[in-house]
């Protein structure tokens, strides 16, 4: 009994990395959830602060959340190409409209038009927010090839190492990061400026990183500045 229980945990002790390991994909409700949020916060933002015909552009990025449902209703088990590129488009579509939002919003504030206090914090919020769920799906899209390539274990290197991924003892034997943990990575990045206890790898990881942290330091800063100087 004792032999099987060690074998039976021997993925742990093998000279596999952890990113070798295949694993269960993950669902694919949680982030659809999350998906519509974002594309409800963007159809709310002000007209001054939307691109125009937001309202067609909120409808496509609905259009093509549905069909990735319609593709992949529950796990993400593989590396499947059209699945890959609807998602990637999907999320494509969600960061030209949060960035047109943002510079809108950003020339706003250098320009001194806006005059509501109140409704600059609620404006600016809601892309901060909108920003970091963005950056979290590009860390998930892209972290290993995506959820259905780290499932299949498909790629050599990791793009992200998580603690977990470095000793055993802090995880389960089959454990894996979700999206959640590519949220808790952009929520961090974009409000601490910097790493916390996942490390970017690779350049595209870290260059994104950078990219979220500059704009992130760009809405929080301004908004807050303009918002206090107004309310004042």
């Amino acid at each position: 009994m004792g032999a099987m229980a060690r074998k039976e945990f021997s993925p742990h002790n093998d000279h596999h990395p952890h990113w070798h390991r295949e694993h269960n994909g993950e669902h694919r409700y949680p982030v659809a959830i999350v998906v519509f949020i974002v594309i409800l916060l963007q159809s709310i933002l002000p007209d001054e602060l939307s691109i125009s015909y937001q309202s067609y552009i909120s409808g496509l990025e609905l259009l093509l959340l549905l069909l990735l449902i319609v593709v992949a209703p529950r796990r993400i088990h593989n590396h499947h190409l059209p699945q890959r590129l609807l998602s990637l488009g999907l999320t494509a579509v969600m960061t030209l409209s949060n960035t047109a939002s943002a510079i809108k919003l950003i020339q706003h504030l250098v320009t001194g038009s806006a005059t509501d206090g109140n409704s600059l914090l609620l404006s600016g919020a809601t892309i901060w927010l909108t920003n970091i769920v963005i950056f979290a799906l590009w860390f998930w899209e892209f972290d290993r090839g995506g959820p259905g390539s780290r499932a299949q274990a498909l790629v050599r290197y990791p793009d992200f190492l998580f603690p977990q991924m470095q000793d055993h003892q802090l995880a389960q034997v089959h454990w894996h990061p979700n999206f959640f943990d590519y949220l808790y990575i952009s929520f961090t990045n974009a409000s601490a400026f910097s790493p916390t206890d996942v490390l970017p790898l690779t350049r595209w990881a870290k260059m994104l990183m950078l990219f979220q942290s500059v704009t992130s330091l760009l809405t929080v800063g301004l908004v807050v500045a303009r918002a206090v100087n107004i309310l004042q």
